[in-house]
């Protein structure tokens, strides 16, 4: 493993981008959780998405699937999250980290019935914010079967 080719061959610049602590969410699902965009893959040259993901107490989060161009990692903030790793859930806890390769099997969701926190990382960075947003917003633009399995193909999500 080496370093890549340089993406800059200037003499420094000022371009670093601070999102403050109090920053309100982009995204709130009708189940009380709450999606900060911190590093789009638009802003980061596609090389990866981060996002904080704030759970509410209700019981949310995908089922096992894969993706098939992108890894995912889970950084657990606070509370507990349950982590599917494609063999069992585990109880995910503060400093716990998940990485799963492209192809790996994994879930995530709040079962705690208390509030928790968690940062995902994509890499690369896929573009994920339509994909949240239109989850988030299915109960008002509900999808056919095919419209839905259309969906998901587009934004790489294979379920089991």
């Amino acid at each position: 493993m080496t370093y890549p080719d340089p993406a800059y061959d200037g003499t420094g610049a000022v371009s670093a981008s601070l999102r403050p602590a109090g920053t309100q969410p982009d995204l709130h699902y009708p189940s009380g959780v709450a999606v900060h965009h911190l590093a789009l893959g638009s802003t980061t040259r596609g090389n990866f998405g981060l996002y904080r993901w704030d759970f509410s107490p209700a019981r949310t989060g995908p089922d096992p699937h894969f993706h098939r161009t992108m890894s995912e990692s889970f950084f657990i903030l606070s509370g507990t999250v349950s982590l599917y790793d494609g063999r069992t859930w585990r109880g995910g806890l503060p400093g716990d980290y998940l990485y799963v390769p492209e192809g790996g099997i994994h879930g995530f969701r709040n079962e705690s019935g208390a509030a928790a926190s968690m940062l995902l990382l994509f890499a690369p960075g896929a573009p994920r914010e339509e994909y949240f947003d239109t989850l988030a917003h299915l109960a008002e633009h509900p999808m056919t079967d095919q419209e839905r399995a259309d969906f998901m193909r587009r934004h790489d999500t294979h379920w089991l």
